[in-house]
Order: structure tokens, then sequence, then C-alpha cells
């Protein structure tokens, strides 16, 4: 199990998988938070406690970007619709957990912006992406 803290620690995530890789999305939102990804689904395999805000697109987007109401960490987002099970795709903010328990774990690159497909991986891992 992995675990995540806001700055303030007043919201912290748990995600019960240990993800295979981590995704860097260049969007117009995920670019601005600086934010790395791994996916889950709310209350099933991530379970957030604390209390957030969240943010959605103003033109309407598909999920909602959650941060501390307190030190305004961006923690997570959750999908709007859910699965054909009742779930609710969800991804936490990996830049909040221990850097050494995932620093190996490769980077995928998703393109958010234009294509809205997976790029090609070039190698690097969250070590790299870190700083």
């Amino acid at each position: 199990m992995l675990e995540g803290t806001c700055h303030c620690g007043a919201v912290v995530w748990h995600l019960n998988a240990r993800p295979q890789s981590i995704t860097a999305c260049n969007c117009t939102v995920c670019r601005r938070y600086g934010v790395l990804w791994a996916y889950g689904h709310i209350g099933h395999d991530i379970h957030v406690e604390g209390k957030t805000a969240s943010y959605r697109r103003k033109d309407g987007g598909d999920i909602d970007f959650h941060f501390c109401a307190t030190c305004a960490s961006v923690t997570h987002y959750v999908g709007r619709i859910a699965d054909r099970h009742g779930r609710y795709r969800t991804a936490v903010n990996m830049r909040l957990t221990d850097p050494d328990g995932i620093a190996g774990l490769p980077i995928r690159h998703f393109d958010g912006l234009d294509t809205f497909n997976e790029l090609p991986r070039d190698g690097r891992t969250v070590r790299d992406m870190w700083f």
C-alpha cells in the first residue's frame, strides 16, 4: 500500500495496489499542477481522508480535480461517470508520496493536450521526473 499526504497533512490518500507505471500528462490542467498520476477507483483501491475542494474544467470536463481545502495541494481526481461496475476512475498525485518507494517506476507519457493517446516510452522513471 502507498500513502500520500498534502503539504499540511490534512488530506491523506491510500492506494491499495502497487502501480506498474506512473503517468505524466501534458493537458492544460495537469501540466500546470505538475502532477504524476497512479490510477484506481475511489472507495475500492483508493481511499481519501480529509476535507478537499474540487475544480472541474470550465468546458465541463469528465473529471473533478481535488485539492486540500487548507494548503491547496492537488491530491487526486475522480471521474464523473461510473464504469459498468459502478466504480469511479480515480488518480492519486504520486508527488505526495515518499519518492524512494516509487523512484524506479517507469513514466508513461500521455498526450492529453492534442491526441489523447499514450506516447512512446522513453525509458525515464519517476526518479528522472522528480525535479
